[in-house]
Formats: structure tokens, C-alpha cells, sequence
């Protein structure tokens, strides 16, 4: 079964966007270790929130993907941008467009 996870964390005030730029270049080969879905979105009603959307083939395939050396690179950049504040979820995906 598929997998999923939703995540948000929250930015230092005005840092939203170097970190987007952070995960959107991170997302560039994700395919080829087993993700199906990456969306970066941003939260309308605070100005320094950003949620994640993944769909993975399966739980190992993301928590290997944890291990990558882009991964450990840009997880190491962009954590001094961020509050400390994060959500987490994950998820068996049923399916649907993209799943």
C-alpha cells in the first residue's frame, strides 16, 4: 500500500520563501526513490506556514529517502529557517489522482 504524509512547519518570519526554494529543489530526483507526489503548498491565512504533501510507494521507500545525502543537506539549510514549530501525519493511501 502506498504511503503518505502531510507535514507543515513554520518559518522565521520572512523566510517562507528560502525555504520553499529549499524543499522545491530537494523535490528534483524524488521520483526515481520511490516518491509519486510532492506538493509544497502555502498556508493563506499565515505568512510564514508551509505544508508538504507527499505519496510514496511505501513507508521504507520514504524513510530511506530521509537517509540521502541531498536530503541530510537540505534538511541541514533550511532548519535554522524554521520556528521549531512542526505538524506531522502519516497516512495508508486508498487511492485517488496522483496516489
Amino acid at each position: 500500500m502506498a504511503h503518505g504524509y502531510i507535514g507543515s512547519m513554520k518559518t522565521k518570519p520572512g523566510k517562507r520563501d528560502e525555504v520553499v526554494a529549499i524543499l522545491l529543489a530537494a523535490a528534483e530526483g524524488l521520483w526515481d526513490h520511490g516518491c509519486r507526489s510532492y506538493v509544497v503548498g502555502l498556508d493563506v491565512g499565515d505568512p510564514d506556514m508551509i505544508v508538504v504533501t507527499e505519496v510514496w510507494e511505501s513507508k521504507e521507500r520514504h524513510d530511506a529517502s530521509l537517509q540521502l545525502p541531498e536530503a541530510k543537506e537540505a534538511i541541514a539549510v533550511a532548519l535554522p529557517l524554521l520556528t521549531g514549530e512542526f505538524t506531522g501525519r502519516e497516512l495508508d493511501i486508498a487511492g485517488g489522482l496522483g496516489a
